[in-house]
């Protein structure tokens, strides 16, 4: 009469054979961590930088619009006085557009940076798991076979 296979038991050796190494997963998961703190950090850098540029261009346009409100004596001079609001808002506008360019290359030039920075490590972490996989698969082979 045949033996049935204990199909448990050899369910057990074939994972015994190949272990899960968890410190792998924990790392990727520290890494992925890292990497998004840096990433939110160059976020809200930006927005920080952005609010304080609208903030100053709101100032900024108010107080000329304070010297646009303000009595004339003559009629010709409220039409002078919107041309000259019109005019400096114009050359505001174009600077605060200017430094909004400036704050959006920054971003990105550090986005790219800290991307550049984990495909890196990425990289070095992968080639680090595969050899050590390769080293585990060979001691189980080996294991294997000298049974």
């Amino acid at each position: 009469m045949t033996k049935a296979t204990d199909m448990n038991a050899a369910m057990k050796d074939i994972m015994g054979a190949f272990p899960i190494d968890t410190k792998g997963m924990e790392d990727a998961f520290k890494n992925q961590a890292a990497l998004s703190e840096k990433l939110s950090g160059v976020a809200l850098s930006a927005a920080e930088k952005s609010a304080e540029i609208s903030s100053a261009w709101t100032k900024s346009t108010l107080a000329k619009m304070s010297d646009m409100a303000k009595a004339k004596a003559e009629p010709a001079d409220y039409a002078k006085a919107m041309t000259d609001f019109a005019s400096a808002n114009a050359e505001v506008a174009a600077e605060n557009m200017a430094a909004f360019a400036e704050v959006a290359k920054k971003v990105q030039m550090d986005t790219v940076e800290l991307m550049m920075s984990a495909g890196k490590d990425l990289q070095d972490d992968a080639a680090k798991a595969v050899k050590k996989a390769t080293d585990d698969v060979t001691a189980a082979a080996k294991k294997a076979t000298s049974k």
